[in-house]
């Protein structure tokens, strides 16, 4: 059986932590953010019904065939609906008419 040593455990667990804040804090920040973006658009100042109903818009893949067998793929977000297109005009923000893939 293979033994970990206690200050590999603390370190590890320090930086886990530490991490952790730092997402909880940037979660809050956007969220209180969106908030205020909400609440200046005239649309309360509860965000959550905001992005339940947002959430709701699906993205997708187009796919065509070639003739050499090779698929192209283009990812795509469908039109939202008349409410949705109201709740994203209200404070200014606009959905991508195309995604883009990102190489990693």
């Amino acid at each position: 059986m293979r033994t970990i040593s206690r200050t590999k455990v603390e370190t590890a667990s320090k930086r886990n932590l530490d991490a952790h804040l730092l997402v909880c804090f940037l979660a809050y920040v956007m969220w209180e953010t969106l908030g205020g973006l909400c609440e200046q658009a005239g649309l309360g100042t509860e965000p959550r019904r905001v992005m339940d109903e947002l959430g709701e818009i699906r993205s997708m893949d187009v796919v065509l065939p070639t003739q050499e067998g090779i698929e192209l793929r283009q990812p795509c977000i469908a039109r939202p609906s008349e409410h949705q297109a109201i709740l994203l005009e209200r404070p200014g923000l606009d959905l991508p008419k195309r995604l883009h893939q990102i190489e990693m």
